[in-house]
């Protein structure tokens, strides 16, 4: 799904920035250019980092789907 149609950025895009190194929306708009034209993505955006950050966490990885389905 598309978050920023400005700048043609995906959740994919997101999460895969993510697993290579993003950790804040900032850092998001240096490498994706998201939320930088009009703003109206910025919510979803870092709706987006969260759960992709949340997904990569140490705890994430050795939950349970129980665990996981429940955060």
């Amino acid at each position: 799904m598309y978050v920023c149609l400005c700048n043609n950025v995906t959740e994919g895009d997101i999460v895969d920035a993510v697993q290579n190194g993003a950790r804040t929306l900032d850092c998001l708009a240096n490498r994706l250019a998201v939320s930088t034209c009009c703003g109206q993505c910025q919510y979803f955006a870092d709706e987006c980092l969260q759960s992709a950050l949340d997904a990569t966490s140490p705890l994430a990885a050795s939950a349970g789907p129980a665990l996981q389905l429940a955060t």
